[in-house]
């Protein structure tokens, strides 16, 4: 073990902001705003505010999807917020979302302003509002729910529990790396023994659980995710790659997961996207060009 030995909880616990790892910097152990600084508005019915981590790419990829089916009602901004930087603890982002985690959602198309915050929330209310990716038969409905609702209590295993003790966390702990390695394979076994037998996550149809699922399952097995492919044998998990992969063929899924991106390629970063045109025009290797 790689713990430090004998250590006995204390009777009242006490912040110590010294032990937060790579994102002390932000984590605190009260919520609402830090500073003041309103959300900037565009043209669009909705309005988003995100970064492409895992759960970002869920909703960016739902609002692409919904414009390649002609939904042009599904028009948005999405505006850029560095969580590294603290910019989710604004007021304005605060008034968005009071947890204070991306993404938020302001849907702007009725008379009064709708917010929706947790992604999960986000992708059922856009389901509902334009009746698409959410089947409508009840035993297909039902798992699809159920495949979303799956992700949204699985994957802070995946996130906070084995990404953070495997990658970030200020040293090696075995038990916790150990505890949550096994939990994550454990769900890929689920998903992969699923999708053995059904093309999708509720059957033959791509659906909203295809969508939250697959940012953070799908890039694990890619070995995208915490550079942790090869330590958790992620080459096991066929019928999951076989999934993976089709998904990350379609057109949509592809541009919504370059939006609020700041990593990777620069070809493959759209800090801000506020017009269908900016996936060819305003990626950051053409920004950076203009500037050079």
């Amino acid at each position: 073990m790689s713990a430090s030995p004998g250590y006995t909880p204390p009777t009242v616990w006490t912040w110590n902001r010294d032990n937060g790892g790579k994102f002390a910097n932000i984590n605190r152990p009260i919520s609402g705003a830090t500073h003041e600084k309103d959300l900037p508005v565009g043209r669009h019915p909705f309005q988003l505010y995100s970064l492409a981590t895992p759960n970002g790419v869920k909703v960016t990829v739902m609002l692409e999807e919904l414009l390649e089916q002609g939904q042009r009602g599904a028009e948005y901004d999405a505006w850029l917020i560095r969580i590294n930087e603290g910019e989710q603890f604004g007021s304005g982002f605060v008034a968005a979302n009071p947890n204070s985690k991306i993404p938020a959602l302001w849907d702007r198309s009725g008379p009064t302003p709708i917010r929706v915050f947790e992604s999960g929330a986000i992708l059922l209310y856009l389901a509902e509002k334009f009746g698409a990716f959410l089947p409508a038969d009840p035993p297909a409905r039902a798992e699809c729910l159920s495949w979303l609702f799956w992700q949204m209590g699985s994957a802070p295993f995946l996130g906070g529990g084995f990404g953070h003790f495997y990658a970030y966390a200020p040293v090696k702990i075995e038990y916790a790396i150990d505890r949550y390695a096994m939990e994550v394979k454990r769900q890929l076994d689920v998903l992969d023994k699923h999708l053995a037998d059904h093309e999708f996550l509720a059957g033959d149809t791509y659906t909203i659980a295809d969508m939250a699922v697959w940012p953070w399952y799908g890039t694990m097995v890619k070995g995208q995710l915490y550079e942790a492919g090869e330590f958790l044998q992620v080459h096991e998990y066929s019928h999951v790659l076989r999934w993976t992969d089709q998904i990350a063929k379609r057109p949509a899924v592809q541009r919504g997961r370059m939006v609020n991106r700041t990593w990777g390629q620069p070809s493959s970063q759209l800090h801000e996207r506020h017009d269908a045109e900016d996936f060819e025009k305003r990626t950051q290797d053409k920004l950076d060009g203009a500037e050079s």
